[in-house]
């Protein structure tokens, strides 16, 4: 399908759209060409392996002046593009044709289409906002919302906006989400200008997938599927074997997908010996190592990739997919610093997409390592980047761009408040961002690095301490998903320098050092005579100084600068184990377990701890109650980490009262010393606060506790030891908690003591729910109603005994017992207590406290 032009665009890029591949996205070109010309903005939906990668960048060149950018979320995804684009127009790489990724950059004046890492569109945008030269952008794979492509949507359409509104969008979806996408790009757009009309247009574009025998192959019975290590040997065992079950009963080439490089690694060393090519393939490999895997061969082909291969390549030749189920997605805990990235299943949406992988040429089948039951479990689609991500980079790019408020940018999903906040307060430490908000200079230069904010300060600071070369080496390691064997980042970097084929990390080494070089602040002033050991330590502590981490005393744990506990992997013991400090450079902390769990570590001293975490050195007076006593020290800390500890002598009055404070809240009243009578006096005031209410106070633990400072603050004031808190006079402070004139009836609404008839005064017994007086029969003789209390609002419960002191009889009602329940009560008694007085009209009979009629007392 032929492709109207209203720009001049090269010829090689002309004649392929006058006679297009058979791509299912040539349907769609005339509908993009129309929305560009008349709205500039366009939403190309097509599933993967439709040609819209291919075929989209040359009919945007056909309506724009200037280059087309397009991005690609990974290097590989880039390079493998612009290489397609420019076999079929018949030309090198480099020509009108392509690309620039971290390191690696092959275009020239003639280029009219260049792909592009969307981390790299990012820096371009910061440098020059209003992209010169640049006539359109097609942002592809924006389903797959990753932290970087959110925000670089965000940006373009705020220069859309602001300063540039004749620069075109373009914005490519595999996934339904394609009308939110439509309605962001509108968002920024003049009302008073030709977008008026709100959302961008959407381009529909339908799949034309082969269809895709599903296999399920779940793991034989007892294999664990993961540990806290990741997947186990046994089921990458079973991986293997899955893929070896592929060669034998399916035709094509096979696309293995397993989480991450570790797993790709392991998975080629289990297929050795296989009657095919086996490739890896994910981001550290070199160019040329990526372009063997993505170029068929004269034998059929395994390639075992992490999920790059998911949905923004082509990888030819694949008719089966072997898929492990599981990928790597960043998780944080932003409380105690923690992020990395973890182990997840995959989700359905993923797992459809990559078993699409198998659809492209012809009908293919997916070989699944896990059950139909547990598909239907697994999670519809994997949580965007900014929901789950450590945001300290995202929002030092926000400030960098000068945007204070991250609202007013147009995001698919604001990020949550939690995580930004924390995020500003790593960069305010660093030193890139002002308390409001605003990029510092040094923060702007650290955008500039091309690393997290973290390494890029353990790269500027660390250059002057250990020397560039090295500073840049350990922070290349660090930036990539380094397994260290046995943790131990050391090791890793000598090994990567004897490796000869760490071409990405040594190229990542070279460009480090030229940011160095550029950077008069960090020139080496003092660089240390450190060996590997501890200056590598030095480098990961400047990267993460709450991560420094100190030996607990008599444990094999640790506990870091930020105050969470850490443990190193002794099933795996190294050359970490037992040492007094570490640099962790990675951790992770699953749910439900105490500890961090060290990934990665180096060696460390105290002297460099305080170097590269002077910030966090801090002396502090304490003063607590431990173990019933006051305990007064002075504290040299390290964040969380206790240098020294040394006695106070006579530590302020006021610490000591607060600690003594502080311990009866933790502790609850019962660490004062209760007398009876303090017990009884509580029991009265608590009647009376539940009988009548105010003024009568609440006098229950938690109302106590929270008003300590009201009730016992004098007396408080006064303690200095334990032996102190003991001469408390808790019945005078409860006295002093009722108002005035309240207190003066104190006696009379809830007395001590009650008159009975035979003369005794007797304790009410105020800890039930109603007051009681247990009383012997013979005492209430003449009685015809018990005493009102709280001001006659409650009868006391009588507590009728036998002459032996046991319960007879219960009643608040005397009058309707003396008729009613006393002559069953007297018979009874009377049988046993003959001697005893039993008359039949208890009512006018005396009362008496003797325990027989022969006796006086």
């Amino acid at each position: 399908m032929r492709v109207r032009h209203t720009a001049r665009v090269s010829d090689p890029l002309r004649h392929l759209l006058a006679a297009p591949p058979d791509l299912p996205v040539t349907a769609g070109l005339p509908a993009l060409v129309e929305a560009l010309g008349t709205r500039g903005l366009a939403v190309v939906h097509a599933p993967p392996g439709t040609g819209k990668t291919t075929l989209v960048p040359p009919a945007v060149a056909g309506v724009v002046t200037g280059r087309v950018v397009v991005t690609q979320p990974s290097r590989i995804a880039a390079r493998a593009a612009a290489r397609r684009l420019a076999d079929l127009i018949g030309e090198p790489v480099g020509e009108t044709v392509g690309y620039s990724v971290r390191g690696d950059r092959r275009s020239s004046r003639r280029t009219r289409v260049e792909i592009v890492t969307t981390g790299l569109l990012l820096r371009r945008l910061q440098r020059d906002p209003e992209l010169v030269g640049v006539g359109a952008v097609v942002l592809d794979e924006v389903h797959e919302r990753h932290l970087d492509a959110d925000l670089t949507l965000a940006l373009l359409v705020d220069v859309r906006a602001n300063l540039r509104e004749d620069l075109r969008l373009v914005a490519m979806s595999a996934t339904v989400e394609a009308e939110r996408t439509a309605a962001l790009l509108g968002r920024g757009v003049d009302p008073e200008g030709p977008d008026a009309a709100g959302s961008a247009p959407v381009v529909r574009v339908p799949g034309a997938l082969h269809p895709v025998r599903e296999v399920w192959c779940p793991p034989p019975a007892g294999v664990r599927r993961t540990d806290d290590r990741g997947i186990t040997p046994a089921f990458h065992d079973h991986v293997a074997a899955t893929v070896r079950r592929a060669l034998v009963g399916h035709e094509g080439d096979v696309l293995v997908f397993v989480p991450g490089v570790a797993e790709v690694e392991g998975t080629v060393r289990r297929l050795a010996g296989v009657d095919a090519d086996v490739h890896a393939l994910h981001g550290r490999l070199s160019g040329a190592e990526q372009d063997r895997a993505l170029s068929e061969g004269p034998r059929r082909r395994v390639i075992v990739s992490t999920a790059v291969a998911e949905s923004s390549l082509t990888v030819p030749g694949v008719r089966v997919v072997v898929d492990a189920g599981f990928s790597r997605e960043p998780r944080t805990d932003h409380r105690r610093g923690l992020a990395s990235l973890v182990t997840v299943a995959v989700s359905r949406a993923a797992a459809e997409q990559r078993a699409g992988r198998a659809g492209r040429l012809g009908p293919g089948a997916v070989l699944r390592c896990w059950s139909e039951a547990d598909h239907a479990h697994l999670v519809a689609h994997p949580e965007p980047e900014i929901a789950t991500a450590d945001l300290t980079a995202f929002a030092l790019e926000v400030a960098c761009w000068g945007s204070r408020d991250v609202r007013d940018l147009a995001l698919l999903d604001q990020p949550p408040a939690h995580a930004m906040a924390a995020a500003r307060e790593v960069l305010v430490d660093l030193g890139a961002m002002t308390e409001d908000g605003g990029a510092t200079p040094r923060g702007r230069v650290m955008a500039g690095v091309p690393v997290e904010p973290r390494l890029a300060r353990a790269l500027i600071d660390g250059a002057g301490l250990v020397g560039a070369r090295r500073a840049a080496e350990v922070v290349a390691m660090l930036s990539e998903d380094v397994r260290a064997p046995g943790g131990d980042l050391v090791a890793a970097l000598r090994s990567l320098r004897a490796d000869r084929r760490a071409g990405t990390w040594r190229r990542q080494v070279t460009r480090l050092e030229e940011v160095v070089a550029h950077q008069s602040a960090a020139e080496p002033s003092g660089t240390r005579a450190l060996t590997d050991d501890v200056a590598v330590g030095l480098v990961v502590a400047l990267s993460h100084p709450d991560r420094i981490a100190r030996k607990r005393p008599g444990a094999t744990g640790y506990l870091m600068a930020s105050g969470t506990g850490a443990a190193l992997d002794l099933r795996s013991p190294g050359p970490l184990v037992g040492l007094e400090w570490l640099a962790v450079g990675d951790a992770e902390r699953r749910p439900g377990q105490r500890e961090a769990r060290i990934r990665a570590a180096a060696p460390l001293t105290e002297d460099l701890a305080l170097e590269a975490a002077g910030s966090l050195w801090a002396e502090v007076d304490e003063v607590t109650w431990t173990g019933g006593r006051v305990l007064a020290r002075r504290r040299t800390l390290l964040g969380a980490i206790e240098l020294s500890s040394v006695p106070l002598g006579d530590p302020p009055a006021e610490a000591v009262s607060h600690a003594i404070r502080e311990a009866v809240a933790s502790e609850g009243i019962a660490l004062l010393s209760w007398t009876e009578a303090a017990v009884a006096l509580r029991a009265r005031l608590d009647f009376l606060h539940r009988a009548i209410g105010d003024p009568w106070p609440d006098v229950g633990d938690t109302a106590l506790t929270r008003d300590l400072d009201t009730w016992l603050g004098p007396q408080l004031a006064r303690v200095r030891s334990a032996q102190d808190l003991r001469r408390i006079d808790v019945t005078a402070a409860l006295r002093a908690r009722v108002p005035w004139p309240e207190a003066g009836r104190l006696d009379d609404l809830a007395p001590e003591r009650v008159e009975v008839p035979s003369g005794s005064r007797i304790r009410i017994d105020y800890s039930q729910e109603q007051p009681v007086l247990a009383v012997r029969l013979q005492e209430v003789f003449g009685w015809t109603s018990p005493p009102l209390l709280a001001g006659g609002r409650v009868p006391l419960l009588l507590h009728l005994l036998s002459p032996a002191g046991r319960p007879a009889a219960v009643t608040a009602d005397l009058e309707s017992f003396w008729d009613n329940g006393y002559p069953g009560v007297r018979a009874d008694l009377r049988g046993r207590y003959p001697k005893h007085a039993w008359p039949e009209d208890p009512r006018s009979a005396p009362a008496t406290a003797r325990t027989n009629r022969g006796r006086r007392g």
